[in-house]
């Protein structure tokens, strides 16, 4: 992608227009922009590589390969990486609905728990992808699931934190936000990376049903206090079994925590749909419904399109 050049400003190669900024971070900024030619809107960060230290730049390309590896309905896609001198832009899927955060904090109680089981189904089974590919995320929480209200979805993004792990080798690195960390992160030990990941979930359900996190005092060390004790309290509007969950998964011991399997499998989770983005990705024409004519028409245009020969689009 070194090949393009970045025109006047406001333009990325040519091929965006940049709009309004979305969010700011330590070395990069979102904003929103247009594909010149499809007006199909995305989301761009824009990472300035002058200000880049050799740590930032190995999350930057860590985001970059684990993005491109996740290809799933339930994680924002990662369409294109644009690399010019002093800049990257990540072009990414743009939602339409805001971040699970300020949801939830529309929401004092929390929501629902049918609302809550539709959505935490979804974090999950994207979660449980990462893991059959051996990518961690490590940055879970309701700020980095974002609302794709069109297609009635959420998709995990940002991840500047993710890892490739190998199974039974632990990691190191920690990373993340206090509310949301595992205590094995914060102890600075070696860890079993999946394991961080389900800690996270726990507090991401626990968010969505009471309305706040679960560790979150006053101050720092407080909180850090009450993660270490594993203290936290479920309102009683919470029902059994989704107390229960929670409370599979925020098990101080890493080894205790409920595995992907468990999770999937547990009493509260039955009857939800964990994959309503399938019925999105189904071609909308399947080959067998073109007539004879349709058909030849179109290997007609692809031939003069130049995308190929007859030979092989036949094939």
């Amino acid at each position: 992608m070194a090949g393009f050049k970045r025109g006047y400003d406001g333009k990325i190669a040519g091929l965006y227009d940049l709009d309004k900024t979305l969010g700011r971070g330590h070395f990069a900024v979102v904003k929103l922009a247009r594909h010149v030619f499809t007006g199909e809107k995305v989301a761009v960060k824009v990472i300035d590589k002058t200000k880049l230290d050799t740590v930032a730049t190995g999350h930057l390309f860590q985001e970059v390969r684990c993005m491109k590896l996740v290809q799933h309905p339930n994680i924002v896609r990662l369409y294109e990486v644009i690399d010019t001198q002093t800049k990257l832009y990540l072009i990414l899927e743009l939602g339409d609905g805001g971040d699970m955060f300020d949801y939830i904090m529309k929401h004092e109680e929390g929501l629902n728990e049918e609302l809550a089981k539709k959505y935490f189904a979804q974090i999950v089974h994207a979660i449980s992808y990462c893991h059959r590919l051996h990518v961690v995320h490590r940055d879970l929480k309701p700020e980095n699931v974002v609302f794709f209200e069109k297609q009635g979805l959420v998709k995990l993004t940002d991840f500047g934190f993710s890892n490739k792990f190998q199974p039974g080798k632990k990691l190191t690195t920690s990373c993340g936000s206090l509310a949301y960390s595992a205590p094995e992160i914060l102890l600075g030990d070696e860890y079993d990376a999946p394991a961080v990941d389900i800690w996270s979930l726990g507090v991401i359900l626990f968010m969505l049903v009471c309305g706040q996190p679960p560790f979150q005092e006053a101050n720092d060390s407080e909180t850090l206090t009450m993660i270490m004790d594993c203290k936290y309290t479920v309102p009683p509007h919470v029902s059994a079994a989704c107390k229960d969950l929670i409370d599979r998964m925020l098990q101080r011991d890493p080894k205790r925590r409920a595995s992907l399997e468990e999770i999937e499998g547990h009493a509260w989770l039955q009857g939800v749909d964990p994959s309503p983005a399938t019925k999105y990705n189904t071609p909308l024409v399947s080959h067998k419904n073109l007539s004879e004519e349709e058909h030849n028409s179109i290997i007609q245009r692809m031939v003069l399109g130049d995308i190929a020969d007859r030979e092989a689009i036949v094939e």
